[in-house]
């Protein structure tokens, strides 16, 4: 006999769902952090693993939604549309809050057609970033890629191992020696997760 089919609307992807989906990723690499933020949500393991269930099954739906139309389905209207210059071109990125952080954004990065070119995590505009100037500041979700980068430049990019984390090489200081040493640091979602000596 077939099962009956729900008539009933799906449960909304919403913007705390989103959020975890952030965390699940985060929480290869800090899993104290991200139970703690989790628990701030007043969520449990299994929601997290299926909010990041339904979002992997939106990504690879045939026939989905664009990854524009998809943010602004779960986030609603962008909180702010700024222009940035990547080389020559001039592209559009669409920023929304983020209630875990609120001193950070969630920024989506367009080309001049429209095809989505980043997605991450920004310092909010206006918002003093972090004072980074030894590995000791460092710490996991201290900073963004860009604080990173222009604290210790020159930083080389890396490849990252998914699709939504990055690498960062550089020089930093070593807090007590001061001595400079190479790191690689690792970033999901554009935040810092933590990094190694190379």
């Amino acid at each position: 006999m077939p099962r009956p089919t729900p008539t009933g609307p799906a449960e909304p992807f919403t913007p705390l769902h989103f959020q975890l989906v952030l965390l699940r990723r985060m929480a290869d690499h800090n899993p104290e952090l991200v139970e703690t933020a989790r628990a701030d949500l007043g969520v449990s393991v299994a929601d997290m693993r299926e909010a990041n269930r339904r979002w992997q099954a939106m990504l690879h739906a045939r026939g989905g939604r664009s990854a524009v139309s998809r943010y602004r389905s779960i986030l609603g209207a962008p909180e702010r549309r700024l222009t940035r210059t990547v080389g020559d071109l001039a592209c559009e990125a669409l920023l929304w809050p983020v209630p875990l952080w609120p001193h950070l954004r969630f920024e989506v990065l367009l080309s001049p057609t429209g095809a989505v070119w980043n997605e991450w995590l920004i310092r909010a505009p206006g918002t003093p970033g972090p004072s980074l100037r030894t590995l000791a500041d460092l710490t996991p979700w201290s900073c963004t890629v860009d604080e990173a980068a222009r604290a210790f430049a020159p930083a080389r990019p890396l490849e990252g191992s998914a699709p939504t984390r990055w690498g960062l090489a550089f020089a930093a200081p070593d807090e007590i020696s001061g001595e400079p040493r190479r790191v690689r640091a690792e970033f999901t979602w554009g935040l810092l997760q933590r990094w190694t000596e190379i």
